[in-house]
């Protein structure tokens, strides 16, 4: 979720939820959050038509948060709305997670996608096949080498 977002539903502004942020900078590892690129954010721009920089927008990309760091923001922003709030988002996480694993078909369907993914790189680029080839080379065992010389049984 993006810092604008979470600011929102906590009814804090955007600047204050990341002042806190960078405060507890500790509590918040990669893992947790992450701030857009520069190419991320104008493309998120132009998909939701957010304001330009020049007529007052935001001048800096958002911070994106993770379910754990939606969930350690609850200790930085302490106050009940923040607590009502993140309980609130972990139980649509939860049941997220529940949709996406209740459905009976979604490991055939990443498999199928997995050789859909593999027929393209065999047939369209060249150059990433040889690289596989050349992993799969390096994965497997070496094989044993005929020994040259005198046999000393």
């Amino acid at each position: 979720m993006l810092d604008s977002d979470l600011a929102q539903l906590y009814e804090v502004p955007t600047h204050r939820l990341n002042e806190a942020v960078k405060r507890n900078s500790k509590r918040f590892p990669p893992e947790f959050m992450f701030q857009l690129t520069y190419d991320e954010w104008d493309n998120l721009r132009s998909q939701f038509a957010i304001s330009n920089t020049s007529r007052g927008g935001r001048r800096f990309a958002p911070y994106a948060f993770t379910e754990h760091g939606v969930s350690m923001l609850s200790t930085v922003l302490n106050s009940e709305r923040a607590i009502e709030i993140n309980i609130q988002i972990m139980r649509t996480f939860v049941q997220l997670r529940h949709y996406v694993l209740d459905k009976p078909d979604t490991n055939a369907q990443i498999s199928e996608l997995r050789k859909l993914l593999m027929l393209y790189i065999e047939k369209n680029d060249k150059r990433v096949n040889d690289i596989i080839i050349a992993l799969n080379n390096l994965i497997e065992q070496p094989k044993s080498a005929k020994r040259i010389g005198f046999n000393n049984d």
